[in-house]
């Protein structure tokens, strides 16, 4: 493994066991074992190494959530199943989760994590309507908007919210309501 991804794999870690104020370079070294200065040496300025750990956990989340995305055109019948798995490994590893439910916040403060958080986002947002537009959808803007927010609603309140987590079929069956309610007027088929 690479020492960056060492470092920002720490890093993930501590902003979800510690937050965003226990993140820090000193804080990185020493739950990573690394020299004091290592992380520094890496990332600069917290920003460096707020970007580092977003860069990383995005690519983390695109190889655990690729099951969403797979080539094979999805049908009515199979993507609710395909994005209850996405969640459910969300779910799975909370630490991941709660990190980036961390620089999400963070972001909100910091413009330059808002763009680059933003840009990571849209590798999960941009296939949505495409996909939705495949399966009938006349809205497919609005209807992607909904089924991200109805997921990422999913995932908080599994997280840390009062809910419990759900079964990957009690999320297949709310997935598959959701995305019949849209699309059963539309002329989407399985």
């Amino acid at each position: 493994m690479k020492r960056a991804d060492a470092v920002a794999d720490t890093a993930i870690t501590l902003l979800a066991e510690r937050g965003m104020r226990g993140l820090t370079h000193r804080a990185v070294d020493e739950a990573a074992g690394l020299p004091p200065g290592s992380t520094s040496n890496l990332a600069r300025t917290r920003a460096a190494l707020l970007e580092l750990t977003l860069s990383r956990l995005t690519e983390l989340e695109m190889k655990a959530m690729a099951i969403a995305y797979e080539p094979v055109p999805p049908t009515l019948d199979d993507l609710p199943a395909r994005l209850a798995e996405a969640v459910r490994v969300q779910l799975d590893d909370r630490r991941r989760t709660l990190a980036r439910y961390e620089l999400a916040l963070e972001a909100t403060r910091r413009p330059e994590l808002r763009e680059i958080y933003n840009r990571a986002g849209r590798h999960f947002r941009d296939p949505a309507p495409a996909m939705l537009a495949a399966l009938g959808s006349k809205d497919p803007v609005r209807h992607a908007r909904q089924l991200v927010a109805f997921g990422e609603g999913l995932m908080f309140d599994a997280i840390a919210g009062a809910g419990s987590v759900p079964t990957v079929e009690e999320l297949t069956l709310a997935l598959r309501d959701l995305l019949t309610g849209m699309l059963r007027d539309e002329g989407a088929g399985g």
